[in-house]
């Protein structure tokens, strides 16, 4: 039996790596949308692990699918396939555009296997000189080499060069830039319909449209990284969804193992047929754990109730964080889609983003940054309404706080 040592903050400082800041509580148990630390204090979670549990902690669903799924199989390897994953994958071509599924485990790997299919697809069908992707700035696609270099996010990468060749990065929402950037020599357009990192920024409708024209007409292919925006967050399956404008290629994750972790990336017969065996690998992508539990993740999410709760949800949590704008003067206004939200701060506030959330932890509630002057939210996609009341009840408290 293995021993049990008494943990607490100041371990992580001795033995782990310094990259990431956590805060000073350690969770240690959750039930829906609320949080207990080491000390038995409660906080109600609009942080929902970055965008990821999309049914809360603990759905007893979720729980039900990881353990009949233990006492069965747990790993086999790609030289072996398994039930679980087929029947994900299944049910996600039959809800998308998609014919073909490619498991990972992380947003990160599905969007190296997508940039990397792109580029496979354009030199195979048109030669090793069509090799150019075209990003955004201020875009996040994941922390791998390739994902970094794609993101927009110089401070990802800054460190770390030689950067890799061959991308480009033009303004998010800028048609007229995006216009002049692609070229015969453009394998992929790649875009978030929401930018997530980048301050919760929905893409225009009309961006969308020019990027899927512009694709066709210089045979190029559309990338939708959907990692965080994905899996009903916004109302929808997929945000693309809202629109017109199909993608060719998508990559899915956070919170479509409702934090377990897996992903997956979603693209056409044409396209996938490039990605033969050998050319790309994941040894625990689809394993029968993650893919059970996601195949219960989407049986519960995509369904008319838990989408339209979504956006009953959006308008409770935007009436709210106006209300306080108007008493606190701290945001000037909320964007984003569904249960994807950014207050944006106010020009007094800009840089505070981090202040109110330490201080919204220390009255029992967990949110998100978008950058220095965005706060986002991101909380379970079934979040009780009267834990929405709470949370902002919670944050009125914190605000309070803070204006003095």
């Amino acid at each position: 039996m293995s021993q049990s040592i008494q943990v607490g903050r100041s371990d992580y400082d001795r033995v782990m790596m310094p990259n990431y800041a956590p805060v000073q509580m350690i969770p240690v148990r959750g039930e829906g949308s609320r949080l207990w630390d080491q000390q038995g204090r409660e906080y109600v979670d609009l942080a929902g692990g970055i965008a990821v549990n999309a049914l809360g902690h603990a759905h007893p669903q979720l729980v039900e699918a990881l353990t009949a799924q233990a006492g069965l199989l747990w790993h086999v390897s790609n030289i072996l396939t398994n039930e679980p994953a087929l029947r994900l994958a299944h049910k996600l071509a039959a809800a998308t555009f998609a014919d073909k599924v490619f498991f990972a485990n992380s947003g990160a790997e599905a969007n190296e296997a997508a940039f990397k299919l792109a580029r496979r697809w354009a030199h195979n069908t048109h030669g090793a000189d069509k090799h150019e992707i075209i990003a955004c700035t201020n875009s996040f696609h994941g922390r791998t080499l390739f994902t970094v270099s794609v993101g927009g996010q110089p401070k990802y990468s800054q460190g770390f060069g030689p950067a890799l060749q061959g991308i480009t990065h033009v303004p998010y929402n800028d048609v007229d830039a995006l216009r002049a950037a692609v070229s015969s020599r453009t394998c992929a357009v790649v875009i978030e319909p929401i930018q997530g990192e980048g301050g919760v920024i929905p893409a225009d409708p009309a961006y969308l449209q020019a990027a899927r024209e512009l694709c066709d007409a210089h045979q190029a292919l559309l990338v939708f990284d959907e990692v965080q925006s994905g899996m009903g967050r916004t109302g929808k399956l997929y945000a693309y969804m809202h629109g017109n404008v199909v993608p060719d290629i998508l990559t899915t994750a956070k919170s479509l193992g409702g934090g377990f972790p897996i992903a997956a990336m979603l693209a056409t017969e044409t396209v996938a047929s490039h990605l033969e065996v050998g050319t790309h690998g994941s040894t625990y992508g689809g394993n029968p754990l993650g893919c059970a539990v996601a195949e219960r993740v989407l049986d519960i999410v995509n369904t008319p109730e838990v989408l339209a709760g979504v956006a009953e949800r959006e308008q409770q949590l935007r009436e709210g964080l106006m209300a306080l704008a108007t008493r606190y003067g701290v945001f000037t206004s909320v964007r984003g889609k569904g249960l994807l939200l950014g207050a944006v701060l106010s020009e007094a506030w800009q840089g505070r983003a981090k202040d109110i959330q330490a201080t919204a932890e220390r009255h029992g509630l967990l949110v998100l940054q978008a950058g220095p002057n965005v706060m986002r939210i991101a909380p379970s996609l079934v979040i009780p309404q009267a834990d929405i009341s709470e949370a902002l009840a919670r944050l009125d408290q914190a605000l309070a706080e803070l204006v003095g």
